[in-house]
């Protein structure tokens, strides 16, 4: 028991200079002298002209960062945290991750006196950040569906007064509410910046990707080359936009009551072995002490997993 202790107090040591490591890292110092000189030339600058701040991207110099990219995470964690509009380093989130797992594992085997059950049970904690750039996420996702009709209604009123497609962008980018707007705004600079329209499409759909937009994108692209009416093609696009929207919403409605249903099946026998645990440790420390315990609660678990993916799976109808 003792060695298990020093072991778990080691790696709780560990994952703190982790952390500390991914949160703390700054540029050297002949980069903070550069820094300072670049400061002092820019500070007669009129204030509303932003300096760039170049020691994010020292921070993001770190050992743990280009393991990321050694394996080919880091591009795909950035732009997943662009999307959730999450300033949190990648690196940061996987050192979270890995320290949360650490000390819930202590705080099982603190109370447990078990090592299989807190690295199972606090394996759970992982995700955990993930989870929350994902929900940030779908957030964001869900306001741009909303907002984009109305957005696509304005640039067909834009292109039927004479207007160009980027000029109309450029005017919808600055009258669109947040992130509508943020992502037209970047098509319409990368187009200032010269990059060709089919490529500054296609970044926009990588940056959102929706059905709808893909849609728009699509549709955009194929006027392009073949010609026609692009006012009127882009009031049929929003009108399916609107229409898929509220298709969905109506989805929503109609499986709330099974996603409710899969929510408590899933949190029911967590809530209930924690009150007989708190009521009667002795009974309930029996899963985690014996072989048939642990094989019991290894089964609850994957079956606890499984119930959660087939309900999700049932719930989730695509438009």
């Amino acid at each position: 028991m003792i060695e298990i202790a020093l072991v778990v107090s080691i790696a709780i040591f560990a994952i703190a200079v982790l952390v500390f490591l991914a949160m703390k890292t700054g540029p050297s110092k002949p980069l903070k002298q550069r820094l300072e000189a670049i400061e002092r030339e820019t500070s007669k600058a009129p204030p509303e002209v932003a300096a760039t701040d170049i020691r994010r991207a020292e921070q993001f110099g770190g050992w743990l960062n280009r393991w990321m990219v050694r394996v080919n995470v880091a591009p795909w964690a950035r732009l997943l945290l662009y999307q959730a509009e999450v300033k949190t380093p990648p690196e940061s989130l996987l050192a979270m991750s890995v320290a949360g797992w650490v000390a819930a594992g202590a705080v099982v085997y603190w109370r447990t006196d078990a090592v299989a059950p807190a690295v199972l049970l606090s394996a759970a904690v992982i995700p955990a950040p993930l989870l929350y750039v994902y929900r940030r996420r779908a957030k964001r996702f869900e306001r741009f569906e909303q907002q984009l009709p109305e957005a696509l209604d304005l640039l067909v009123s834009a292109l039927r007064v004479g207007h160009s497609l980027i000029t109309g962008v450029g005017a919808l980018a600055q009258v669109s509410p947040e992130p509508i707007a943020r992502e037209f705004r970047t098509l319409f600079e990368e187009q200032n910046f010269g990059l060709d329209l089919r490529s500054a499409m296609a970044n926009l759909a990588m940056r959102v990707p929706l059905q709808d937009v893909r849609i728009f994108v699509a549709a955009t692209l194929i006027q392009k080359e073949s010609g026609g009416n692009l006012a009127e093609v882009l009031d049929k696009v929003a009108q399916t936009t609107r229409e898929r929207f509220r298709l969905r919403k109506q989805i929503r409605v109609h499986t709330a009551p099974g996603r409710l249903t899969g929510l408590i099946l899933s949190l029911f026998p967590l809530v209930l072995g924690l009150g007989m645990y708190l009521v009667d440790p002795e009974t309930m420390s029996v899963l985690w002490t014996r072989p048939i315990g642990l094989k019991l609660l290894y089964g609850a678990v994957g079956m606890i997993v499984v119930g959660c993916l087939i309900i999700r799976k049932i719930v989730d109808i695509r438009v």
